[in-house]
């Protein structure tokens, strides 16, 4: 492993690890053992600035729970009875945030040190110009991207565009339309010096293009948006999509473990399998699991993966598949299966073996029957928060019944997984092509073109079910269903849902919402600035309404 070492707390970590695997091009690290950022002023070297940024980025993009909780496709692995203020809008309050805002704000910070250090401490030759020109707009891109997952959760952000000298405590959140507006005029500005094929890993061109369609999408829906935003947002999906045709490859090869660098991911934050806790950080197969390896003849090492949260699925997600998606096989596990060998009392499972079957369809009790001396079954309305199906008292040929919450888990993050940490090295897709197809329906529909809103859903349909024209007709909800089948895991399904105007609406799916939640749109539709940033300038900074 290469990796540059951080010497100087306050202005900037230069040695966040970014190596790959599986790929020819790469963001090439080297060693700088003692470089701080007031010596890291050489033009040779001024690169490992900006690819000190994309470990940040990739760490930015993997925490789910405020991705997914509180709306329609996830809840938490809790009896339907139990609070999780996220989940459920309960006593959600200025403590619980201060993940998103840490590692959006980590990004900025590093991207201003790295700017100063580009505009005004680095001596540029004539011959290097280039590297500076693409290195800043690297730079501001990233910087946009963190701006803007910010704003989506928080509203008005603190625009703070200058490298950090000293501790402060008058920081001023800007408004909303103010933080857009500054995100839409730096993806602007660097999208013409991006690179439309760069090394693997770095933030190309389409991938500015995708952000940018998105920000404008967002915006549109926004009162201060303007009347050409959903034309905009369209326009620069199909720029992104730039010809690519999905169809080339299946669900099932986009998501094959020795394929993760393909042309269909625009952006994603790169792991490896070198060995180094820093490469194998992914923890994205922990998503919608539950602990598999207390099961007999389920170890650690599986492909599952171990829970690290307490998230999964909702009973409204495993109903929208329908018999000829194909999609379903790849995205969910509806059998555990034995890696080693294991058992309780004299019954033995030998690796290969089913452990736990969840069918899609209730099974009669004849196929039940025949079933139960070999697995677990759970039935379809069990999924949650019922035991395993149980016919004349039988519910397994051994003595133990699992008293955990069981249901289907997700598959499509499988990973290798490294024992000593828990974590993967699959790479993490942020933003791919499938996904701005959904977005450009999303801007067309907007914009009132029906004919191209319903081009580029039924492209995603098509490759998941071979029917071309699936959809005949297209509304906001038809979208929200493909988005959850085609990027379960990966899009942010909150914001999503948030800029729709959907959030409140589709928390009829959340059963523990159902149960016992109370939203307030006036509130929870943007989450509490963090308390510790109201403490370090508290005559300045101000708290968004109902916290």
């Amino acid at each position: 492993m290469k990796k540059i070492k951080n010497i100087n707390q306050i202005i900037v970590i230069l040695g966040i690890t970014l190596l790959f695997s599986a790929c020819n091009k790469y963001i090439e690290e080297d060693i700088y053992s003692g470089i701080t950022s007031e010596n890291f002023i050489d033009e040779n070297t001024a690169d490992q600035l900006v690819v000190g940024l994309y470990g940040g980025v990739r760490g930015a993009f993997l925490n789910s729970g405020y991705k997914y909780l509180g709306t329609d496709i996830f809840t938490t692995q809790l009896e339907i009875f139990n609070t999780s203020s996220e989940n459920d809008y309960v006593s959600f309050n200025a403590s619980q945030t201060n993940g998103i805002w840490n590692a959006n704000y980590g990004i900025i910070s590093k991207a201003n040190t790295a700017l100063n250090r580009f505009e005004n401490e680095i001596n540029w030759s004539s011959g290097k110009i280039a590297d500076k020109t693409y290195g800043l707009a690297q730079i501001r891109a990233l910087r946009a991207v963190a701006f803007f997952n910010l704003v989506q959760q928080f509203g008005g952000v603190v625009l703070d565009l200058e490298e950090p000298q000293s501790i402060r405590n008058d920081y001023t959140r800007s408004s909303e339309q103010e933080t857009y507006t500054l995100i839409i005029s730096e993806l602007e500005a660097v999208i013409p010096d991006l690179k439309a094929d760069p090394e693997t890993g770095r933030f190309s061109k389409r991938a500015a293009q995708h952000v940018l369609a998105e920000v404008y999408l967002t915006r549109a829906y926004k009162d201060y948006g303007q009347s050409t935003d959903f034309q905009t947002a369209a326009d620069l999906a199909l720029q992104a999509i730039d010809g690519y045709d999905i169809r080339s490859q299946s669900f099932a090869e986009l998501f094959a473990y020795d394929n993760q660098v393909n042309d269909e991911i625009l952006f994603a934050g790169q792991f490896g399998d070198t060995g180094f806790s820093e490469d194998n950080g992914n923890n994205m197969h922990s998503f919608g699991m539950y602990q598999v390896f207390n099961l007999p003849g389920v170890s650690r090492k599986n492909p599952y993966g171990v829970k690290l949260s307490n998230t999964m699925p909702t009973p409204y997600f495993y109903s929208l598949f329908e018999d000829n998606d194909t999609r379903e096989d790849v995205t969910i596990h509806r059998t555990i299966i034995a890696d080693e060998e294991g058992g309780l009392g004299t019954d033995i499972i030998n690796p290969g073996d089913t452990v736990i079957y969840f069918p899609k369809y209730a099974l009669s009790e004849t196929e039940i029957k025949d079933k139960l001396d070999r697995y677990w079954v759970y039935q379809p309305d069990q999924y949650l928060f019922g035991r395993p199906a149980d016919i004349d008292g039988v519910v397994y040929k051994y003595s133990l019944n699992p008293e955990f919450i069981s249901f289907p888990i997700l598959k499509k993050f499988d990973d290798e997984i490294f024992e000593e940490n828990g974590s993967g090295a699959r790479d993490n897709f942020i933003y791919r092509v499938a996904g701005t197809h959904l977005m450009a329906a999303e801007a067309f529909l907007g914009a009132g073109n029906s004919a191209q809103a319903l081009f580029h859903l039924n492209r995603v349909r098509e490759r998941a079910t071979g029917v071309a024209d699936y959809y005949t007709s297209i509304d906001l909800d038809d979208i929200l269903v493909e988005r959850a089948l085609e990027l379960i895991g990966e899009e942010n399904r909150w914001t999503v849902l948030k800029r729709m105007g959907k959030l409140e609406e589709r928390l009829i799916y959340n059963p523990h919402y159902v149960d016992h939640g109370t939203f307030d749109a006036s509130k929870h539709l943007l989450r509490p600035i963090p308390v510790k940033e109201i403490e370090i300038s508290p005559e300045t900074m101000t708290q968004n309404p109902g916290y």
